[in-house]
């Protein structure tokens, strides 16, 4: 007798689940895996998880420790929340959690996973990785761009200047500054006009940027159960089709433009702006792997630097003293009668500290992106299988209290005389990761997030709107592979230094 078509569906999933919770029990018996939560048959822990995956994960390593295994549906996920945890994935065994996860996001908005954040671990990606340290991210090439990032403080500190008195959405204000110079660094024009047809370039820039980020914090079913992603129950994957048009729509007439100035100049062009750069290298035969005009490198280029200038106000709009002593240190250091540059940041310790503290309590990417092992290791007698996808809960870490003092509490003073930074050496404090997949541009991030909060804070008086008290603030956050405030920060701001300041910008 023939199955109606909801039986046979039934019993698929039953034999797929029975099937999974073979293989399961058959790996736990090979492998000494680290402790976790049972995992459910075809789900595995997914439904352990909630909307802020890092609280979620903090919460099982509390009960599991700092070392946890966890099945997101039949794919193993290895946790580590502990500064030694960290360590091990990220510097004993760089090479070996050097990998990245084939998800859909870098098949579908990552031009096949050639981007280099998301690019597997390979010739092609090592290639990539020394072309962005030697030509685009290098202290030379960032020196040579200096006056862009200066012109663009300038342009923010105009516009908001012109809405002085009135209360602002500072996310707004700060996505177009990151608009204006990573658009002016890497492509060579700026996309952030508000007026006309560069209205609607901007718009689409941000809708890019927003789908980014969204897209490479979510939870695919199809990712972790490989049999339901045809039918992308979710969504997600039409989405991700979406914004890899929208991308080649944006950027190919942007190839077509640096094509035409290249051909007109002939032997003797010279690059511009870090897209020219890269096609230059593009037609270098010399190469061990070519790389394609497709190959998106710079993807990564986004608005975490907006989103950590925005922690840092919020943070000190709600410790009125802390943001007494940074106008203090700018008082001092800067005095009442310019703005400050670049060569004035070594110089403020105080300016740094917040930064670090900020990036500390509220990371970029609290999970760090996801690693993948590439061969068999173990620690303190625990097998991680090669095949199992890595996380390292930076958020939890800086929480730990055996780290820190009042771990909860914002206090940038922890980092005057200290030793850490944020640059991957010191694994209490890793906002851009370490190792061989440390971000490739923190030094960059490093720069904008200090100038503009520099000149934000020296520039203008902070307060929120009227009837907002400080312990009303919102602190919420929300979790789309970054972590920026659920609620947009609001304040009111009033000009503290000459007028010409402004009108020059």
């Amino acid at each position: 007798m023939e199955l109606p078509p909801w039986a046979a569906c039934l019993v698929i999933v039953l034999a797929t689940a029975l099937l999974l919770k073979t293989i399961l029990s058959r790996c736990r018996r090979a492998y000494n895996l680290p402790p976790g939560p049972k995992p459910w048959p075809i789900i595995g822990n997914l439904n352990l998880i909630g909307s802020l995956p890092h609280r979620s994960i903090h919460a099982l390593s509390k009960k599991y420790g700092p070392l946890m295994q966890l099945w997101f549906g039949s794919v193993p996920v290895v946790v580590g929340s502990s500064e030694e945890m960290a360590k091990f994935f990220l510097k004993t065994h760089d090479v070996a959690f050097a990998d990245r996860p084939r998800f859909a996001v870098g098949k579908y908005t990552a031009y096949e996973y050639s981007d280099l954040l998301l690019a597997p671990y390979s010739l092609y990606w090592r290639q990539v990785r020394r072309i962005c340290a030697a030509e685009l991210f290098s202290a030379k090439r960032l020196e040579l761009l200096e006056h862009i990032r200066d012109e663009e403080v300038r342009v923010l500190l105009r516009n908001l200047n012109k809405v002085s008195g009135h209360v602002v959405r500072l996310r707004d204000h700060l996505q177009m500054l990151t608009l204006g110079v990573i658009s002016r660094m890497v492509l060579g024009k700026k996309y952030a006009e508000e007026e006309g047809e560069g209205e609607v370039v901007r718009e689409e820039f941000m809708e890019m940027m927003k789908e980014f980020f969204v897209l490479n914090g979510v939870l695919n079913i199809g990712d972790f159960i490989p049999w339901l992603g045809w039918l992308d129950l979710q969504g997600y994957v039409r989405r991700m089709k979406r914004m890899g048009k929208m991308s080649d729509r944006f950027l190919e007439p942007v190839l077509e433009e640096h094509d035409e100035r290249r051909r007109l100049a002939g032997d003797t062009f010279v690059p511009k702006d870090m897209l020219d750069v890269l096609l230059q290298l593009a037609d270098d035969p010399t190469l061990e792997v070519p790389l394609s005009r497709n190959n998106d490198l710079l993807i990564g280029a986004t608005d975490t630097s907006a989103m950590t200038i925005e922690w840092a106000i919020s943070e000190l709009l709600k410790n009125p003293k802390l943001l007494a002593k940074a106008t203090e240190e700018l008082d001092n250091v800067i005095g009442r009668n310019r703005l400050v540059t670049e060569t004035d940041l070594p110089h403020l310790p105080y300016i740094e500290a917040i930064v670090k503290e900020t990036m500390r309590l509220h990371p970029p990417v609290p999970l760090l992106l996801p690693h993948l092992s590439r061969e068999d290791t173990s620690v303190n007698g625990y097998a991680i299988p090669a095949g199992t996808i890595a996380l390292v809960n930076v958020w939890a870490i800086a929480r730990d209290p055996a780290l820190w003092d009042a771990p909860e509490e914002f206090w940038p003073e922890r980092f005057i005389g200290s030793k850490v930074d944020v640059k991957g050496q010191h694994f209490e404090l890793l906002p851009f990761g370490s190792g061989r997949r440390v971000c490739p541009g923190y030094n960059l991030g490093l720069k904008i997030m200090m100038l503009s909060l520099a000149n934000l804070l020296h520039g203008f008086v902070w307060r929120l709107p009227k009837g907002v008290i400080k312990e009303e603030l919102n602190m919420e956050e929300i979790y789309v592979l970054a972590m920026p405030l659920k609620v947009p920060l609001e304040a009111v701001v009033e000009p503290r230094l000459p007028a010409c300041l402004y009108t020059d910008a």
